[in-house]
């Protein structure tokens, strides 16, 4: 049974059984990735950006015979945000390949069609179930990014400290638990406005201006997710430089999110970007004792981020990919007009 869902009031035995499906499709999947808690998930799922939506769905088996609730075996939802709705699915492994996963499609597909929007984006991780089974239901290959992996325990730290300081002269590199400072807000959102069409995948916008970087920041802590920054500033103008961010989250805190890394092109050529991120893993180091990998995506032809991430100790993953598709057309495949 598929029904519309409410994360933010969804019973506490729901989101217990949400957990446990999303770590099946780990194991079956990404056996390699850490499972994830049940610490913030109800807030991760249901907080958003203003001017943004997400709608849920679930699919619940019967109950059993002394009433207790049927097993959560897929989950749906939909952000909807500028013109696109960007999709995410669950099926339980043991309820696949049988026409749920395409079920769950179909009445998502049918609300973004009824809310007015042209297209829907999903992301799809490489040699994984999802890559046939969108490419069967229509959805086309648009982007496509490599996830690489960084081992903490294999890092050489001595070597990761003396990459750290070979920022050139003129910089000084600071760290910004939970956020850049407000007075640099401005100049923080100057500098990422400034590559905002370079190497930019649709389905995770940035936020390019200070209200939007405000917005965006909150929106991280109240989905349990906590943002660290390292700033390479000029110290002749003040400008920020450069930046790179990590997001440790609540939900899977041994593994942490790279976001942007971004040197502001007058800015290129000192050794910056290799600084930042070098000092900011020397610095997650101490500020969570838990994280045990950090995780990052990168444009197959960003070839200069790709080496400094060898040099740091990243190693290639996977393709992780941005399939899209016009909602029309798949409504009309997926719930043609009788």
């Amino acid at each position: 049974m598929v029904r519309e869902w409410d994360p933010r009031n969804a019973s506490s035995a729901e989101i217990a059984s949400l957990l446990d499906t999303l770590n099946a499709v780990l194991a079956a999947d990404l056996p390699q990735d850490p499972p994830w808690r049940e610490s913030s998930l109800r807030e991760y799922l249901s907080e958003v950006m203003p001017g943004e939506r997400r709608i849920s769905w679930i699919a619940q088996a019967e109950p059993a015979e002394d009433g207790t609730p049927g097993l959560l075996l897929g989950h749906v939802n939909v952000l909807l945000l500028g013109g696109i709705g960007v999709l995410e699915v669950l099926v339980h492994p043991a309820a696949r390949r049988t026409g749920l996963g395409r079920e769950l499609v179909r009445v998502s597909a049918r609300r973004v069609w009824d809310e007015g929007f042209q297209s829907i984006g999903v992301e799809v991780v490489g040699d994984t179930p999802a890559v046939a089974f969108y490419e069967s239901l229509g959805f086309a290959r648009e982007y496509v990014e490599t996830r690489s992996v960084l081992d903490l325990n294999a890092v050489d730290w001595p070597a990761l400290a003396e990459m750290a300081t070979g920022v050139g002269a003129g910089y000084h590199l600071e760290f910004c638990p939970g956020g850049p400072p407000d007075e640099l807000i401005e100049a923080y959102a100057r500098a990422k406005a400034e590559v905002r069409d370079v190497d930019d995948g649709e389905l995770r916008p940035s936020s390019y201006d200070p209200e939007r970087l405000r917005d965006s920041l909150t929106t991280l802590h109240r989905r349990g997710m906590k943002p660290y920054i390292v700033l390479a500033l000029h110290e002749q103008t003040g400008e920020v430089a450069g930046l790179t961010e990590v997001v440790v989250p609540a939900q899977h805190p041994t593994r942490a999110d790279q976001y942007d890394t971004i040197v502001v092109r007058d800015h290129r050529g000192y050794g910056i970007d290799r600084a930042i991120k070098a000092r900011m893993l020397l610095e997650l180091r101490s500020a969570e004792p838990e994280l045990v990998e950090v995780q990052t995506w990168n444009a197959q032809a960003n070839e200069a981020m790709l080496k400094v991430n060898a040099e740091l100790g990243y190693r290639p993953d996977r393709e992780w990919c941005e399939y899209g598709v016009d909602v029309a057309e798949l409504v009309h495949r997926l719930d043609p007009p009788r």
